[in-house]
């Protein structure tokens, strides 16, 4: 549209050829609602019928046939209550068939908040209910005429699956359902990203002088948000404190305190520069709360900054078009436009080699630091947040994210050749649930995703760049390990950086006593931030 106005765009007799994979389409979309229905599903607090028709006599399916289906439900299908007892409730379908609900896929549902105790508490003759077949496993237990009980979810998200090499977009799904609503969650809704920011501020402490073995107090502290203001009082998610541990754990287990602490000491000022780099968040204020992810950006932002992690620290467009033709065939438009000197159907082929198309992506990241932070993101799913999808069968990295009261639930993940982000949340933000985190609702999307689309991909390892010295060191205080030591991890160092047999703690506010973390003036918005 941009490119070539509206008549041209619809009366051009234009070919765009998309990035888009349509099996990889299919599953995101897939992936995503299942996700948002097994939210659902752990509250259903709003079910209720779709509507009621009069099932005397034999002209129930005909009367089916014109309830009107609510905007959203077009991949259920409709179906009426004929009897209903204690264990199944036998149902109908317009073409006049029947199958059951049994009370294993209706028991979600509630009926003024009260889980029902049989079938018939909840589902009543004459009832009509979005309903799906059930899965593979039920028909093999003889239940091949079984059926879920369905509604459509509140609660909404977006998923984008990128290559992160040269950020052609492959599938976007950008909501439940399109009939419903046009807005794409993926690219257009702005969220607080929680901790899936965090990444951002360790690499900010890695190119100022950090490592990954680098001891960072897990410890409580206050800030004086100024006169008149109350005391800002941050916490981790489960409000214990681990003490010093090796900056890793503060990315493993999402530390909102280590966090800070490191943001504090390199100065937000270096992290607003950081997240400008990466084009996560646009015009972010120098706040300690913005270390834990208040601010606000957009999945596609994200998964873009998170794609420079995974191809060495290379800035990458995203983009949805490779190329554009006129009605005649003629290219009018490339995505790409690295130049290639020797390149072209008409040229004729005498022995010479292949040519050789330059990158002419800026580096905006040194590609050892690139590395460490997809090396502690890896110890993510090894050990922390994101270990549900540990047993993938293949090397994955990413990051979980919350914000406060759970208003926002994200992960972003990874592997060497391809990048899935999930944000799961309601449009008019509200809590999703004391223990509905980003480890809970949004890994699972990843994982069903990852697993279908890569089954018969042969998995690779992480690509470790030249320069980075891999030493094994006790995970408990980052030194380099020795004879008997029980936990030990192997960890990734820029060459010369490798730690000795004491433990490297950096000195500041990350060890002060709570009198010297007391900033008058910070202007730090308490309430905000990523917990999880």
């Amino acid at each position: 549209m941009e490119l070539y106005g509206e008549k041209g765009l619809y009366e051009g007799g234009l070919i765009a050829e998309t990035t888009m994979v349509p099996e990889y389409q299919r599953l995101a979309e897939k992936a995503l609602r299942n996700g948002l229905i097994g939210y659902d599903d752990r509250y259903g607090l709003h079910s209720k019928p779709v509507a009621h028709i009069d099932i005397g006599g034999n002209q129930w399916a005909a009367a089916l046939g014109k309830v009107v289906r609510p905007r959203g439900s077009e991949s259920f299908t409709v179906a009426v209550i004929l009897d209903s007892g204690d264990k199944k409730a036998v149902i109908g379908f317009t073409d006049g068939s029947t199958g059951v609900i049994p009370y294993d896929k209706m028991k979600w549902a509630r009926s003024n908040g009260v889980t029902p105790a049989r079938v018939s508490d909840l589902l009543h003759p004459g009832d009509v209910w979005l309903t799906e077949p059930a899965n593979e496993k039920d028909a093999a237990k003889g239940k091949e005429n079984a059926y879920w009980l369905r509604q459509i979810p509140n609660v909404e998200g977006g998923m984008i699956v990128m290559d992160p090499h040269t950020g052609r977009i492959f599938a976007v799904a950008g909501g439940f359902s399109y009939d419903m609503s046009q807005f794409d969650r993926a690219t257009q809704a702005q969220r607080q990203p929680g901790s899936s920011f965090k990444p951002f501020v360790y690499l900010t402490g890695l190119e100022n002088g950090f490592t990954p073995a680098t001891l960072i107090a897990d410890e409580p502290f206050v800030i004086d948000q100024g006169p008149g203001q109350a005391r800002w009082n941050p916490q981790n998610y489960h409000g214990d404190y681990l003490g010093p541990v090796p900056m890793r754990v503060g990315i493993e287990k999402s530390r909102n305190l280590m966090t800070i602490r490191l943001a504090s000491y390199v100065g937000m000022d270096k992290v607003v520069a950081t997240a400008k780099r990466f084009g996560v968040v646009d015009d972010m204020p120098p706040l300690l709360s913005m270390s834990i992810g208040a601010g606000e950006t957009t999945l596609l932002k994200m998964v873009t900054g998170y794609s420079s992690f995974v191809n060495g620290g290379k800035k990458v467009t995203p983009t949805m078009i490779d190329r554009v033709q006129d009605r005649n065939g003629k290219t009018i438009y490339v995505h790409d436009q690295r130049p290639c000197q020797d390149c072209g159907s008409l040229i004729a082929w005498s022995s010479q080699p292949t040519p050789e198309i330059a990158d002419t992506r800026p580096q905006i990241a040194d590609p050892r630091n690139m590395y460490q932070i997809v090396s502690m993101l890896e110890g993510v799913v090894q050990r922390g947040t994101g270990v549900l999808l540990k047993d993938i069968g293949r090397p994955v990295a990413g990051k979980t994210g919350t914000t406060n009261d759970s208003k926002d639930t994200w992960f972003i993940g990874f592997t060497p050749d391809i990048l899935v982000g999930v944000y799961i949340g309601f449009d008019d933000p509200k809590p999703m649930g004391e223990k509905e985190t980003g480890s809970r609702v949004a890994v699972p999307v990843v994982k069903e995703f990852m697993q279908a689309a890569l089954k018969d991909v042969p998995p690779v390892p992480f690509r470790v760049p030249d320069g980075i010295r891999l030493v094994q060191i006790n995970e408990d205080n980052g030194t380099r390990a020795k004879p008997g030591d029980e936990k030990t991890i192997l960890e990734a160092f820029v060459e010369g950086s490798e730690p000795g047999s004491e433990p490297t703690m950096f000195t500041g506010h990350s060890v002060a006593p709570v009198s010297d973390l007391t900033h008058a003036g910070e202007g730090v918005d308490a309430g905000l931030g990523g917990l999880y």
